[in-house]
């Protein structure tokens, strides 16, 4: 009785076990792959589901989201003979849960091996300035091969960074003092081309200078000259009025004449280069009043010319 009790308990136990076993969750972003005795079946994806127990089994449990996978750092050697580190990161996707279980071993591993070998081939053909100012283009060449190679896998690689290229320490060096001898070139170029631009404004400054001073010393000569020539015109004028006034024998025409002869002279004698001291004779104030000739002659010319 009680060994009949004990049987039919594990049997309970085992069905109920065998039940529970028989019952999938599958969280999102996840998809199960199902074999029935070895073989492919089908896919569970996110929920909850039933497989038959014993006879169905889950084989994989592939992750569907956006994984990142750690590319180590390996050295290569660019065309023209420099060894670099270069380290990477790539984002892939599993696009297909059979293809990625059942076409590729080891997908994380296969992918970082082909990764590795795709970034030795492409920078392995470029120079080393290639590689450190065109790493844009060496992802989009990487991230082509290895997503196209990596189709058959189910996977979909959206992106390959290239995290660091590291020259060895004395090539980094000598691309230091490359770089400083190029600005300091830089420095003594713009330094020359400013001392020229100064150099140039100056003497156009002078130029324009000499210019404006020779007209205006044109312009003070023309003017001069244009006094010089009022003044003629004036003293023809005077000397005109008063010879004729001399000629109709008026006085005061005489003394006039006399007394601007006179004081020309003495003009003449005081603004002499090696004159030390002049002397004047008594007679000059008398001088004074002979100009006075000049009123009446013209007042007798003004009074003539208006009748």
């Amino acid at each position: 009785m009680e060994a009949g009790l004990i049987t039919i308990i594990v049997l309970v136990v085992f069905v109920v076990f065998l039940l529970f076993s028989g019952i999938k969750t599958v969280n999102q972003g996840f998809e199960y792959t199902v074999e029935r005795f070895g073989k492919f079946r089908k896919v569970l994806t996110p929920g909850l589901h039933i497989i038959v127990p014993i006879m169905d089994q889950v084989a994989a449990k592939v992750n569907m989201k956006e994984q990142v996978l750690d590319i180590p750092a390996q050295q290569v050697i660019s065309q023209d003979n420099a060894t670099v580190t270069i380290d990477a990161v790539c984002f892939f996707q599993v696009i297909d849960p059979i293809k990625a279980t059942y076409e590729v071993n080891q997908l994380h591993r296969a992918m970082q091996n082909l990764v590795q070998t795709n970034i030795r081939t492409v920078l392995g053909s470029m120079d080393l300035d290639w590689m450190l100012s065109k790493r844009d283009e060496i992802n989009a060449r990487i991230l082509t091969i290895v997503d196209e190679a990596t189709n058959p896998w189910g996977v979909k690689v959206t992106r390959i960074e290239i995290k660091d290229i590291l020259p060895p320490r004395d090539l980094v060096d000598a691309m230091a003092q490359q770089m400083k001898a190029e600005r300091l070139k830089r420095a003594k170029i713009l330094e020359a081309e400013g001392t020229k631009q100064s150099e140039i404004l100056t003497a156009e400054g002078m130029k324009q200078s000499s210019i404006l001073k020779a007209e205006g010393e044109k312009e003070a000569a023309f003017r001069e000259a244009e006094a010089r020539e009022r003044q003629a015109e004036a003293e023809a004028n005077a000397t005109q009025m008063v010879s004729k006034a001399i000629a109709e024998g008026n006085v005061q025409a005489i003394n006039y004449f006399v007394a601007q002869k006179y004081v020309d002279a003495l003009a003449q004698i005081a603004t002499a280069d090696n004159q030390k001291l002049l002397m004047l004779p008594l007679e000059a104030s008398s001088v004074i009043g002979s100009v006075a000739g000049i009123a009446e002659i013209a007042k007798e010319s003004f009074g003539q010319n208006k009748g």
